[in-house]
């Protein structure tokens, strides 16, 4: 019994072969495709929790973000939001619509431009490579202001005619926005595709920058699911083709 052989044979004798590869391709093949299921869906309803589609609609971002564009945002607590993040905030005094500007300083913070040409912030000039050729304009100055605590102080990129804190020095809140205003933090640029963020750097020296969301992590898991699924479902019936040659090539021609 313990030497018997499941190894099947035609009518003549000769040995048939490729059943069993052809269900054990099968097999794997179905197991890639549910393995791509979990990881393609996986990432997207992680996606979906993590992070909020914005349309821009003004021009007072460019060039890092123009008009038309498409965001993704991370959902965040007002009280991660560092110097540098570029966010989308909800003030009434503002808008009526969610607001995207960047952070460019928090309470506690002096903040003045661009008398000498640049921002600054607690006294230091803060490099700005974000900025467009004319980000720096003159219509942009305002003098050195105090940002309360819990509250931060935000710009547009295109400081030339950008609506921003600049803008509404002489409100209540001398042109600041609560913590708690925030919705979220931008992380990519979607549509179209131009990627990810870059880390303005210029802010570092001040403290620690944001660390990005898992937007990275989340379009690798839903490309991984994709693959597995294309993949999978096309090995099923390459394996079932290969089989079928194989029993093919083992059976004597009188047999078929």
């Amino acid at each position: 019994m313990g030497g018997e052989s499941t190894t099947r044979t035609g009518p003549h004798g000769r040995a048939r072969t490729g059943g069993a590869g052809g269900r054990t391709g099968q097999r794997l093949s179905n197991l890639a495709v549910a393995l791509g299921l979990v990881l393609f869906l996986g990432g997207f309803a992680w996606g979906a929790v993590v992070y909020r589609p914005y349309t821009v609609p003004t021009t007072s971002m460019t060039p890092t973000i123009a008009a038309g564009d498409r965001v993704l945002a991370e959902r965040i607590d007002g009280s991660d939001v560092r110097r540098g993040d570029v966010v989308v905030f909800t003030d009434t005094t503002w808008a009526d619509a969610p607001v995207i500007k960047r952070v460019v300083a928090v309470g506690g913070d002096t903040v003045s431009c661009c008398q000498d040409g640049g921002l600054k912030v607690n006294g230091k000039k803060i490099e700005e490579p974000y900025l467009g050729a004319d980000g720096s304009a003159e219509s942009s100055s305002f003098p050195e202001v105090t940002v309360p605590e819990g509250r931060l102080f935000l710009l547009g990129d295109e400081r030339h005619g950008s609506v921003d804190s600049s803008a509404h020095l002489t409100d209540a809140a001398g042109g600041t926005v609560a913590r708690g205003a925030v919705q979220a933090r931008v992380d990519a640029v979607v549509w179209p595709m131009d990627g990810m963020l870059d880390r303005p750097t210029g802010f570092e020296p001040l403290g620690g920058l944001s660390v990005p969301g898992p937007l990275r992590t989340v379009t690798a898991l839903i490309a991984a699911g994709a693959a597995l699924i294309l993949g999978g479902a096309a090995y099923g019936p390459y394996a079932k083709r290969a089989a079928a040659r194989a029993r093919t090539r083992t059976e004597p021609a009188d047999a078929r």
